[in-house]
């Protein structure tokens, strides 16, 4: 897996499991089993899922009496998302420069044979 976290978490979210099992932690923790029930898949298959993205630091596990509930690591998000704006950003600005551009272009010279009124 990649060294840096923001490769680790883009890896880890490039599985559609992987990211609909992010989807369903931000409505509520849950355990292994819980997230396991709608796939057709084994615990097992799940945990390793789970293991991909407890290494990105999308997860963490905690222990509460018997359950073991799976917690979404909402902060990493603040990663993703200070990446994603700054390229946004640059994608605005160069908008802004081809819009000025155009509006700086003197109007269409009428078609060749067209009616010069």
């Amino acid at each position: 897996m990649a060294a840096d976290p923001l490769s680790r978490v883009f890896s880890a979210l490039a599985d559609p499991t992987r990211r609909d099992i992010v989807a369903r932690l931000a409505v509520a923790d849950a355990t292994v089993n819980e997230l396991a029930a709608p796939y057709d898949v084994t615990v097992q298959a799940v945990s390793k899922h789970l293991k991909v993205l407890e290494d990105a630091g999308l997860v963490s596990r905690s222990r509460e009496a018997q359950r073991r509930p799976v917690h979404l690591e909402a902060e990493v998000f603040d990663l993703m998302t200070k990446w994603i704006e700054r390229y946004r950003r640059q994608a605005e600005e160069r908008y802004r420069r081809l819009d000025d551009v155009l509006r700086s272009m003197p109007d269409a010279p009428p078609a060749p044979g067209g009616d010069p009124s």
